[in-house]
């Protein structure tokens, strides 16, 4: 058995939960721009906080607005 004591931290709040946000618009690149890391990638739930409900409907978004062009799939600095 493992005897190492895990740390007692509690979950990062969901934000879209606090800001009882229904739906995430994929035309709000301020927002859906913070769920991305520096090389394009979605970022996890568990790195992020958010819940499983708002993490599909952020991951459909940000695959709208990387279709509309709206963000990039890849980062510029990887392009080359």
């Amino acid at each position: 058995m493992n005897n190492k004591k895990r740390k007692n931290s509690k979950r990062r709040p969901c934000m879209f939960c606090l800001d009882k946000m229904e739906y995430i618009d994929y035309k709000n690149v301020e927002v859906i721009s913070k769920f991305i890391n520096i090389h394009g990638k979605i970022l996890s739930s568990r790195v992020t906080g958010t819940c499983a409900r708002h993490q599909r409907g952020l991951s459909t978004a940000i695959k709208r607005a990387r279709i509309m062009a709206l963000i990039p799939f890849i980062s510029e600095r990887i392009r080359r």
